[in-house]
C-alpha cells in the first residue's frame, strides 16, 4: 500500500497491490475471470474514500497452503489492511483519525452514518480516562455498513493489552429483528477479537500444528470487553448482519494500540512485544 498528500496533509492518492490465493478458485474450479477474484480484494476494491487517485491491482498467488472460508471472508483481511492504512495517512497528515474519514466520507452518506453515530455513542469528542486509548474504523460488507470504536488499556511493562469496550454502529437497512443484529454484532466483534489476540496458525512438515480450542483460544469471559450496538433507523432494503462487524474491530483494535505505544501493528496476531 501507498499513499500521497497534499500539502495540507490530505490525502490525493492510494494504491494497494493485494497478492494471495483465490479462495473461490480452490472451492469452484473455474469460477474465475480474468485471473480475478472479486472475494481477495473484497474491503479495498470499493473504497468510499473522496481520494481523486486511487488504483488497486489484485495478483493471483499461489502460497501452497490451501485456503478456506470463515467469517467475513476478503474483508476480514482487507479491512484490516485498508483501515489501517487510514490511520497512517491521518498520523503522517496530522488529521485526528476519525475527522480524517468523516470529511473524506461525503460522497458516502451512509459509511457517514455509521461513522458519526459510532463516535457519538463512544464520546469521541470527550477525553478517556487516564491510561485509555482508542481507536476508530468503517467498513462496507456484504450491501451493509459498520463503525467501531474500540477502547483499550495496554501494560507495557507485561506486554499485554486489555479491551475495555467496543461501540459499534451498524446500517442493515430496515430493521426486521433489532435483536438478532444485536446478537450477530456481538458475536463478530468476539470473532474478531479472538482472531486478533489468539489466532495464530502454525504450520509444520505440512500440516496444521492447532488441532483444538486447547491450542487455537477463543476469547474467554475474563477477557470480555463492554460491546454496545447502535443501529442506524433506515427505510431502506434490509441487508445482512452476520458478518458485518468482523472487519471493523481489528483495526479499530489496532489504532487504539498505536495510540497507546505508538507501534503500528502490521501482522496479525497481535504478539507480546508488539505491545512493549
Amino acid at each position: 500500500m501507498a499513499g500521497a498528500l497534499d500539502a495540507d496533509g490530505w490525502p490525493v492518492a492510494w494504491t494497494t497491490t493485494v497478492a494471495c490465493p483465490s479462495i473461490m478458485n480452490l472451492w469452484f474450479p473455474g469460477s474465475i475471470k480474468n485471473n480475478l477474484d472479486p472475494t481477495s480484494v473484497e474491503g479495498v476494491e470499493n473504497l468510499p474514500y473522496s481520494i481523486p487517485n486511487i488504483l488497486v491491482d489484485y495478483q493471483l498467488t499461489e502460497t501452497g497452503i490451501p485456503v478456506g472460508f470463515w467469517r467475513s471472508v476478503g474483508n476480514s483481511q482487507n479491512g484490516f489492511f485498508s483501515e489501517s492504512f487510514m490511520d497512517e495517512l491521518a498520523d503522517a497528515g496530522k488529521k485526528d483519525p476519525y475527522e480524517l474519514r468523516r470529511r473524506l466520507l461525503g460522497k458516502a452518506p451512509r459509511h457517514l452514518g455509521v461513522l458519526e453515530l459510532a463516535a457519538k455513542k463512544a464520546g469521541w469528542d470527550k477525553p478517556l480516562p487516564a491510561g485509555r486509548f482508542r481507536g476508530i474504523a468503517v467498513l462496507f460488507a456484504f450491501e451493509s455498513y459498520c463503525a467501531q470504536v474500540v477502547e483499550i488499556s495496554v501494560d507495557r511493562s507485561a506486554r499485554t493489552l486489555k479491551v475495555h469496550r467496543v461501540v459499534c454502529a451498524v446500517d442493515v437497512g430496515r430493521v426486521v429483528n433489532p435483536t438478532n443484529i444485536a446478537a450477530q454484532s456481538e458475536s463478530a466483534v468476539v470473532y474478531g477479537l479472538a482472531a486478533a489476540l489468539h489466532g495464530a496458525i502454525t504450520i509444520s512438515r505440512g500440516r496444521v500444528e492447532q488441532t483444538n480450542f486447547n491450542n487455537y483460544p477463543v476469547l474467554r469471559l475474563d477477557e470480555m470487553p463492554e460491546i454496545e450496538t447502535h443501529i442506524v433507523p433506515s427505510e431502506e432494503k434490509p441487508t445482512g448482519a452476520g458478518e458485518l462487524s468482523v472487519p471493523p474491530v481489528v483495526p479499530a483494535l489496532c489504532g487504539a494500540i498505536f495510540a497507546a505505544t505508538g507501534k503500528r501493528i502490521r501482522r496479525l496476531p497481535i504478539r507480546p512485544e508488539d505491545l512493549a
